[in-house]
């Protein structure tokens, strides 16, 4: 079936699946993994889910609970590839929501803000130079880019360089990335005054982030907020980039 994971995704995600030693068995991960993956995919409610993958509600209660466990940021951190992570691409993309997702109490504190589009969520991420996701955060629509690049860029190496847009030009955010001892090669803006050094033959590879957004947007559950809380929304983005992550294993096998 279309979007299943295939042997060679699922012999490098098995291993790195929660164990569980004692008491009664788990239904099979396989099978659950691919009903969420279907979920993820088609933008269908959860009670919609094919009768071959299983309850939805088993689908759906595995998902939360390893989402309480971190489990699913735990998996993107095993199988993402850390070589490439010298270069790291910065940027967001905004996600309208829902009406039905934003019918929350205090939907400010759930990642909901206003823009232009009306209620929106807006995905921030760093991708490594083969645009594949290494970091991933969601805010309200409305939060500028700049707040959250400290906490994107928290694992940049030594010596590393960032690539980013103007929203990031602001000196704090240079200063942070020469304390880690990298490089932060950012088009400065008209107004600025005091020169720096930008390269524009390197920022030409700033399309990989863009790229990146493009991809997990394939999958409807993340092209349009269907989720209340915040938490799995994130979850669902963060399933997006380790689906991508598994097919550049499964390629690479």
């Amino acid at each position: 079936m279309r979007h299943t994971l295939s042997d060679a995704e699922w012999r490098v995600i098995a291993p790195v699946l929660p164990c569980k030693p004692r008491g009664v068995p788990r239904v099979d991960d396989r099978r659950v993994l691919n009903g969420i993956f279907w979920v993820l995919r088609s933008g269908a409610p959860w009670r919609d889910l094919p009768e071959h993958f299983g309850p939805y509600t088993t689908c759906y209660n595995r998902f939360v609970r390893w989402r309480r466990a971190a489990v699913w940021g735990r998996i993107l951190t095993a199988i993402s590839h850390r070589d490439d992570a010298e270069v790291q691409i910065i940027d967001s993309t905004i996600v309208r929501a829902n009406q039905h997702a934003s019918c929350i109490r205090n939907s400010a504190s759930e990642g909901f803000g206003r823009s232009r589009g009306g209620l929106t969520t807006k995905i921030h991420a760093v991708v490594d130079a083969n645009g594949l996701s290494l970091q991933v955060m969601i805010t309200g629509g409305q939060q500028h880019d700049s707040l959250m690049a400290r906490a994107l860029l928290e694992n940049l190496p030594s010596g590393g360089m960032v690539l980013a847009d103007k929203a990031y030009h602001a000196t704090e955010i240079r200063t942070f990335v020469s304390s880690r001892g990298g490089w932060a090669n950012i088009p400065p803006r008209r107004n600025r005054r005091d020169p720096i050094c930008f390269s524009p033959y390197l920022y030409r590879h700033r399309n990989h982030v863009e790229r990146l957004f493009n991809r997990i947007k394939h999958r409807r559950r993340i092209a349009t907020r269907y989720e209340k809380h915040a938490a799995n929304f994130l979850a669902f983005v963060k399933l997006a980039a380790i689906r991508l992550w598994l097919r550049v294993n499964e390629s690479t096998a």
